[in-house]
């Protein structure tokens, strides 16, 4: 088969699956997938920039995702009245002088020379300075989580528009990205994955502990949105008139207006993302990127820095993730850090990858839709075909229990099944890399 058909052949079954759903089940259920899998395939389409391009095996996704999340809500969340005076300030001071400990360590380790005096030097300025912060920083938290603490009890946000919190959130994303970069990204592949997912794991627990933050564990609710609001399209007379022109109902329509919406805004933003990734992966920069992935040492005998394009890259891709991860977060309406986990925000960006094709950014694509597609609908489709498979069997039969009961697994069990099938008859993914 040519491969330009074989290509349009699969996102066209994906496409004709989507409207499936909508037939069988609801639009509303068909928007939800689409504007998911849009996210998806941008966070694929990060991961593949970052192993596609250059090998680099990251596992922190979900820690960049995350902080994506968090800017929507500094950027979105209206400031809590009276929260930077209680103790907002403080805490600033505090996260500056920590900043200012490190540097100075940092400057002591640089000017003075090897030996017992520079180690001596070294430890009383880093355990002067934690001190120092502890002190700042502990009331200041204290008096920030006070302030109202069933609704707020945090700082609050700038209560600007939350799509500025998309380009925000890759910043955030990349500027983690970059720490980590300059320190781990000399580590050997499965260090770097062991380092990657760690500093991940820390980022979550800070989003879960530090309350004055992003309330921790409680949550943030009511995030704004950049679409009209359900209720406010229902008691808008016009739009009401036009959906019963069109043969809906006004609470039907409004909700699929506002999937609608944010899967156009979503799609704009892949397809730039799209565009970009394929115009640098044409460029020379593209092609030294994949012959540093292909062969390290000819790189660098060529006289290529091969650390400084791995920071790049994986900047870039981390940054990709941070934007996606705000977009999901402002479909959502809120920030929840215990939903965070490594088997949805990780591994199934890596199958979407892997099984899209590797290397392949129309790849990347065709596995967020699918790969989402299917991490949706198998427990429902699962369900039924239980319940069919167990439809002659005795009521109270042991069998007909554990069968019934195992359906909520059927979506590892899936995503397992599929990896496996991949990587068996189509190693290099459904849509190679050229």
């Amino acid at each position: 088969m040519n491969e330009t058909l074989k290509n349009t052949a699969l996102f066209a079954i994906v496409a004709l699956l989507i409207v499936l759903t909508g037939l069988a089940q609801s639009w509303n259920a068909a928007l939800l997938i689409i504007a998911m899998g849009l996210i998806s395939s941008i966070m694929a389409l990060g991961v593949n920039l970052q192993w596609g391009f250059a090998g680099l095996f990251n596992v922190g996704i979900m820690g960049f995702v995350a902080l994506g999340g968090l800017a929507a809500v500094l950027i979105g969340m209206p400031p809590t009245q009276g929260a930077w005076s209680a103790g907002g300030w403080g805490i600033l001071t505090a996260l500056l002088m920590g900043a200012a400990t490190i540097i100075l360590a940092v400057q002591v380790m640089k000017r003075m020379a090897k030996g017992w005096l520079r180690t001596l030097v070294v430890l009383v300025v880093l355990v002067a300075g934690f001190f120092i912060f502890r002190a700042l920083l502990d009331p200041s938290v204290s008096a920030v989580e006070a302030v109202n603490p069933a609704t707020t009890g945090y700082l609050g946000g700038l209560g600007l528009p939350v799509i500025i919190a998309w380009p925000v959130g890759g910043l955030f994303a990349a500027g983690a990205a970059w720490l980590i970069g300059k320190t781990a990204l000399g580590l050997r592949s499965d260090y770097l994955a062991i380092a990657t997912l760690g500093i991940a794991e820390i980022i979550i627990a800070v989003l879960k502990n530090e309350d004055w933050l992003a309330r921790g564990v409680k949550n943030v609710i009511g995030l704004p949105r950049p679409v009209p609001y359900e209720i406010d399209l229902q008691n808008d007379p016009a739009f009401v008139e036009r959906a019963t022109g069109l043969g809906i109902d006004a609470t039907t329509a409004s909700t699929l207006y506002v999937k609608l919406g944010y899967g156009l805004m979503f799609a704009v933003v892949l397809i730039g993302v799209l565009v970009l990734a394929q115009l640098a992966l044409s460029s020379p920069w593209g092609r030294m990127m994949r012959a540093i992935r292909d062969n390290e040492v000819a790189a660098r005998a060529m006289g290529k820095d091969v650390t400084a394009r791995h920071l790049q890259v994986f900047v870039l891709g981390s940054a990709i993730c941070g934007v996606a991860g705000a977009m999901m977060t402002t479909l959502d309406g809120q920030l929840t850090p215990a939903s965070y986990q490594p088997l949805r925000y990780t591994f199934l960006i890596w199958v979407m990858v892997i099984v899209g094709g590797s290397g392949n950014n129309f790849g990347a694509v065709l596995g967020g839709f699918l790969i989402w597609f299917l991490w949706v609908q198998v427990e429902p489709i699962g369900a039924a075909v239980i319940d069919l498979v167990t439809s002659g069997m005795a009521d109270g039969s042991w069998l007909k229990a554990h069968l019934q009961g195992s359906v909520q697994h059927m979506r590892l069990l899936t995503m397992g099944v599929i990896l496996l099938l991949v990587l068996r008859f189509a190693p290099r993914g459904l849509l190679p890399e050229r």
